[in-house]
């Protein structure tokens, strides 16, 4: 009789086991991401080695921290129009700065950035703006977002290959892999991100 008891009371833990560990794999799987942060490109925010949540699921505006599939590059010409380049070919992690139908100009004297004729307050930025070589758009601004598009910076702009760049410029939102939502590693720096 208690042998019948062990056996039902294991199959009963195995069974919670099993179902426990499906449950979670179709959270991080279809939910959830877990990503680890690659490149200096968001120093001081992010550093090389953290490991964040991303949801795939969250509207994500002005702010947010996002996942980027940068395959492909939608730039405008000089007419213009929008047009498709070669992108970095592996994901990135960027802010976004303004969405469709925003007007982004950007001071490389001053180090500031605009939208829509406003200043943008970017408390977050410990490293400065610069970076005005190479940029797609350098040169072209103001520049208008196109609708369906976002404009992405790093945090630390003097190494952030981002909107700036014609291997990166206009972000699709069928690009945007996830908004990073929290970070879980380095311990000591656990917390949760929300829009700046």
């Amino acid at each position: 009789m208690k042998r019948n008891k062990f056996l039902s009371s294991f199959l009963d833990l195995a069974e919670t086991l099993i179902i426990s560990f499906f449950v979670v794999t179709l959270i991080f799987t279809y939910i959830f991401n877990s990503v680890t942060i690659n490149g200096e490109s968001m120093r001081n925010t992010l550093s090389p080695d953290d490991r964040v949540i991303v949801s795939l699921f969250s509207k994500v505006d002005n702010g947010d921290i996002v996942i980027i599939n940068a395959q492909q590059a939608y730039l405008l010409d000089d007419e213009n129009k929008l047009t498709e380049n070669s992108g970095l070919y592996k994901n990135i992690v960027k802010r976004i700065i303004a969405h469709g139908g925003q007007t982004v100009d950007i001071d490389f004297i001053r180090g500031t950035v605009k939208i829509d004729g406003e200043i943008l307050d970017e408390n977050y930025l410990t490293l400065g703006l610069t970076h005005n070589d190479g940029g797609a758009f350098t040169g072209k601004y103001p520049v208008t977002v196109p609708e369906g598009y976002y404009f992405v910076m790093g945090d630390n702009r003097s190494v952030s290959r981002d909107s700036r760049f014609s291997d990166v410029g206009f972000v699709p939102q069928e690009s945007i892999r996830g908004k990073v939502i929290m970070r879980f590693y380095p311990f000591e720096n656990f917390g949760f991100f929300t829009a700046q």
